[in-house]
């Protein structure tokens, strides 16, 4: 199965309390942050909520 890696780029300061809880959610605490997860819809609607803070790699 594939997973995602995914690394948070930018600061969430200023930005919405849905986008924190978001990356909370997806384990992100500071940032360059790294995660990787299956690569499920969830978690790809999830990295798209806050694509703008984040940056998203397929891992084998």
């Amino acid at each position: 199965m594939a997973r995602l890696k995914i690394t948070q780029t930018k600061s969430y300061i200023g930005s919405k309390q849905n986008h924190r809880d978001t990356l909370r959610s997806l384990g992100l605490k500071r940032l360059n942050d790294v995660v990787v997860k299956d690569d499920r819809p969830e978690f790809r609607g999830m990295a798209n909520t806050v694509r703008h803070l984040v940056t998203v790699e397929e891992v084998d």
